[in-house]
């Protein structure tokens, strides 16, 4: 990328906050197309891409990205766009620590799990804030190595209706598009990303407890009837909580995509299941734990979700793993 192409485009620098294997995918892939990326993480992970750059671990295929790597949070001061992807339990703590540094005109993309992130962050910061719903099957099997397993595409779109931010919003979510097209990175915008993030989230609460659980891959989780069986009754119930809350889901539509999931991605672990192995705390509370806890207070029974949440808390709090 020469000078003039640079300074055509819509963002210089890019800081990844919370670089584990979803951020290090991205900000790799950003890498890759010439962009200057710092991936902001866990020492090891840090001290690992100081040694011999990121490894990307793409069908078998091993390559090398070299990229900035830091600790500190106070590495996102020259960024103008920043990939937020800490857990859901850590973003409000996150979000305030970064927003002193943050950079003025910085925009903030969430690639988080769970509807209730891309709000959080946006009452700590002053900067614009969008929501991203993240496809993409990854896994870090070590400090430094990002295995990649399938997709690798985002759904972005205004926090509220696309008309309250007018037509600098609508600039700044095509510039995202335009960005991540350059990296291969495909983007779609949403003009509604808040049903597009319970539609993730609906998925979610299908697989992840239960994959965790089993410590099984969803091709496992598909082939057994009564599993099957326990996630549409899942998925019923996250539907029923979303029009509870003024988001309308099809049953029908929910089913087909969650069934597509094991389709598409046989061999996967959940995130959650890969949690549990490493005996690290999950973000269960905001995926079946919130739909069980949001169904209170809306007054719709959310049985199947509270006992997935309820058996992963157990697992969880087993001082001996």
């Amino acid at each position: 990328m020469n000078e003039n192409e640079a300074m055509s485009l819509p963002f210089q620098r890019v800081a990844v906050v919370g670089a584990g294997a979803v951020g290090s995918f991205f900000g790799a892939m950003l890498a890759q197309a010439g962009h200057p990326v710092t991936l902001i993480g866990r020492a090891a992970h840090v001290e690992a891409i100081r040694r011999h750059g990121l490894r990307l671990d793409r069908g078998g295929q091993v390559e090398s990205v070299t990229l900035g790597a830091s600790v500190e949070i106070s590495a996102v001061r020259d960024a103008d766009l920043v990939l937020f992807c800490v857990k859901s339990t850590d973003t409000e703590a996150v979000a305030e620590e970064m927003a002193p540094y943050l950079a003025p005109g910085a925009l903030v993309l969430s690639l988080q799990n769970g509807v209730e992130n891309a709000p959080t962050i946006a009452r700590s910061v002053a900067q614009a804030v969008v929501p991203a719903v993240v496809y993409v099957a990854t896994a870090m099997p070590e400090p430094g190595t990002v295995k990649h397993y399938g997709r690798g595409d985002l759904v972005i779109g205004a926090m509220r209706s696309p008309a309250d931010g007018g037509a600098a919003a609508s600039t700044r979510l095509q510039d995202l598009v335009d960005f991540f097209a350059g990296a291969r990175v495909p983007v779609r915008i949403s003009a509604d990303v808040m049903a597009e993030l319970w539609a993730k989230l609906m998925v979610n609460c299908a697989y992840n407890a239960i994959s965790g659980l089993a410590q099984a891959p969803y091709g496992r989780l598909a082939a057994l009837p009564p599993i099957r069986e326990l996630q549409h009754a899942v998925v019923a119930e996250v539907v029923a909580v979303a029009r509870a809350d003024g988001v309308e889901l099809s049953l029908q539509q929910s089913l087909e995509a969650m069934e597509g999931i094991a389709a598409a991605m046989p061999g996967q672990l959940s995130s959650t299941a890969q949690d549990m192995a490493r005996q690290k705390p999950s973000e269960i509370d905001h995926l079946n734990g919130f739909v069980a806890r949001r169904g209170r207070e809306l007054g719709v029974a959310t049985p199947a979700n509270q006992a997935l949440y309820a058996l992963v808390k157990l697992v969880e709090s087993d001082p001996h793993g």
